[in-house]
C-alpha cells in the first residue's frame, strides 16, 4: 500500500477507535446518571449552519433540523478522525512505528479546545461550560472524556503496529 494511503487508513482507524472508546465512556457515565453530550444536539448545531445560524442561546431550545441525530454522529466521528490526522501530522510515521502514550494523550486532551472555545459557547453553554449548572464538573467531565479519546488513539496505534508487523 502506498505510504500516503497507509497513513490515511491508519488515521481513520485511530480516529474511529478513539471516538468509539469515547462513546463507550460516555455510555458508562450516562448509566451512572451523569449527563453527556447528546450528538443529536451537535447535529442540530451543524444543521443550522446552511441557514447562517452559528450561535444559539440554547441549542436544546433551538428548532430541530432533519436528520440531526445521524448528522451529529457522523460529525462526531469525522471530528475524531480529523484529530487523529493531527496527531499523525505532528508526530508522523516514527510515532506510528513505535507508538507512545504521551503524544496521543496530548492530542486527546488538546482537543478540548474545540468544545470549550467553539462548540460550547456557540451552543449556549458559555466558554468551557461557564453557563452550565456546575461549570467545574462540566470541565472535569469534558477533560476525562477527551483523555479517554487520547487513550483510544494510543490503543488503536498499538493494535495497528502489532498487526502491521
Amino acid at each position: 500500500m502506498p505510504d500516503a494511503l497507509d497513513l490515511v487508513v491508519r488515521g481513520i482507524v485511530m480516529g474511529v477507535v478513539g471516538s468509539a472508546l469515547m462513546d463507550v465512556w460516555s455510555a458508562a457515565l450516562r448509566r451512572s446518571g451523569i449527563t453527556t453530550l447528546d450528538y443529536r444536539l451537535l447535529g442540530r448545531w451543524i444543521g443550522h449552519f446552511p441557514k447562517g445560524k452559528f450561535v444559539h442561546e440554547s441549542i436544546a431550545s433551538s428548532t430541530p433540523v432533519p436528520a440531526e441525530r445521524p448528522l451529529g454522529w457522523f460529525a462526531h466521528y469525522a471530528i475524531g478522525v480529523t484529530f487523529a490526522f493531527l496527531l499523525l501530522a505532528i508526530w508522523g510515521r516514527p510515532w506510528l512505528e513505535s507508538p507512545s502514550i504521551v503524544p496521543a494523550i496530548a492530542v486527546g486532551v488538546g482537543t478540548i479546545v474545540a468544545p470549550w472555545f467553539i462548540m460550547q459557547p456557540a451552543m449556549g453553554a458559555g466558554i468551557a461550560g461557564a453557563k452550565t449548572p456546575n461549570p467545574a464538573v462540566t470541565r472535569v467531565r469534558n477533560l476525562g472524556t477527551h483523555l479517554v479519546y487520547g487513550l483510544g488513539l494510543y490503543l488503536a496505534a498499538i493494535l495497528i503496529a502489532v498487526v502491521a508487523r
